[in-house]
């Protein structure tokens, strides 16, 4: 795979609380010179992102219910709107972790279907959480997207207890299918971790070390 290839795949990520201005425009930068998918930031910077990346193939991403996804899904879907409206052309949501660990399916079924219709078109990827899962929360998180519409599921926020692993994507991508995307973040830091993470399955990567990564393909 060269860079090119691989930056396509790439959604380049400043989620950091303490993000500055000057640090997000960097990352819009990076990806504008890199061809990225897309910059992934939170709400507050999508209206600059956006307008920043006009002209370019690098689509703004926005979180929605980040990073805990304990929220009202009335609450989350207003969310997705304001960030849709302000730019947003894909947008990660976290699930209702909790309900899905108390089993109750169409809960988290509805919360990410809320999610779906509030982007009216706009891709949603679901971050599942992981770390937080067992194996059967995992596929049951999986199904649950499915049937809510989601283009993604994704593995992880980056700010729980560890990211994406190798076997989660595998199972996930077992369990989706064709029915929708793969995307596995969090923790993924140099490239060997990149192509494995593409090679067990992933359709996209969340990455903050996107240039260290890439630096080390050639052109």
């Amino acid at each position: 795979m060269n860079r090119a290839a691989l930056a396509a795949r790439i959604d380049h990520t400043i989620l950091k609380a303490d993000a500055t201005r000057a640090a997000v425009t960097k990352v819009v930068d990076e990806a504008r010179a890199y061809g990225c998918a897309s910059v992934c930031v939170n709400g507050k910077h999508v209206a600059f992102v956006a307008r920043a990346l006009a002209g370019s193939n690098v689509l703004a991403c926005a979180v929605v219910g980040f990073p805990l996804g304990a929220m009202d899904s009335r609450a989350k879907a207003q969310e997705t709107a304001s960030v849709v409206a302000a730019g947003a052309r894909e947008v990660d949501m976290v699930i209702d972790v909790g309900a899905l660990k108390d089993c109750d399916d169409a809960r988290v079924r509805d919360d990410i279907r809320a999610v779906v219709e509030a982007a009216d078109g706009v891709p949603v990827k679901v971050i599942l959480e992981t770390c937080l899962l067992t194996h059967d929360e995992k596929v049951r998180a999986c199904e649950a997207s499915v049937a809510a519409g989601a283009a993604f599921v994704k593995t992880s926020t980056g700010f729980s207890t560890s990211g994406a692993t190798l076997d989660d994507v595998r199972l996930m991508r077992k369990t989706v299918g064709t029915r929708c995307k793969v995307k596995a973040s969090g923790g993924i830091r140099d490239l060997a971790a990149a192509l494995a993470m593409i090679e067990a399955g992933a359709d996209r990567l969340g990455l903050s070390a996107t240039v260290a990564i890439l630096e080390a393909l050639p052109n």
